[in-house]
């Protein structure tokens, strides 16, 4: 589904194919599918709020190289990486982008800090965001493939604005955690604090 890209920037020591082969090496079919949705995505919502295209489909090809890892190899990774301890309370959901970019450096040799933060934010999000954190927050949320109650709004809400987009992901995703009774990862009721606080006139940019 992804057409020829060539990548001009040195930003990863990669071809865009192998770069590409490294990820679907590490995933099912479907999720590698799913990477290729949102790196397609993060392009093109790259290329509509003046980010760097390629910066930004990097990202979002890698966000989810770690997802299906095993929980030992994260909770290993906590420890002697000197992490926050209490991120092993939580679980993939949270450890696969924070965690995981420690992978992505080990494995991949990608030292990116842009790239990186943009896979350690990719589902709690912050309270400061550069856009391109945004892009692959959102790109991950309404690629095409996601159907969820909400989504067609939420792909709305973000083609009109990048920071709208965001502030309605994060309202969603605390509902979802609370209606489901899940614990809430500090970092992600920060990152709802911030965002649904900020003044309504930022949005209608």
């Amino acid at each position: 589904m992804s057409k020829t890209i060539k990548y001009q920037e040195n930003l990863v020591p990669y071809t865009h194919e192998e770069l590409m082969a490294k990820v679907a090496a590490q995933l099912t079919d479907k999720r590698y599918q799913h990477c290729l949705r949102v790196e397609t995505t993060s392009r093109a919502l790259a290329k509509a709020n003046g980010v760097d295209v390629e910066l930004a489909g990097i990202a979002g090809l890698l966000h989810d190289y770690a997802k299906q890892r095993d929980d030992a190899t994260f909770i290993d990774l906590i420890k002697t990486r000197g992490m926050d301890p209490n991120l092993v309370s939580y679980g993939n959901g949270v450890w696969h982008g924070y965690v995981g970019a420690e992978l992505i450096k080990d494995e991949l040799h990608i030292y990116n800090e842009a790239i990186l933060n943009a896979v350690r934010l990719h589902t709690v999000g912050a309270p400061v965001m550069t856009k391109l954190e945004q892009i692959v927050f959102m790109a991950d949320f309404i690629e095409p493939a996601r159907d969820f109650p909400g989504v067609d709004e939420a792909r709305k809400v973000t083609e009109k604005s990048l920071a709208a987009g965001v502030r309605y992901q994060i309202q969603h995703t605390l509902d979802y955690l609370v209606q489901k009774g899940a614990p809430v990862y500090p970092q992600t009721l920060a990152t709802y604090n911030a965002w649904v606080g900020k003044i309504p006139a930022l949005f209608n940019k």
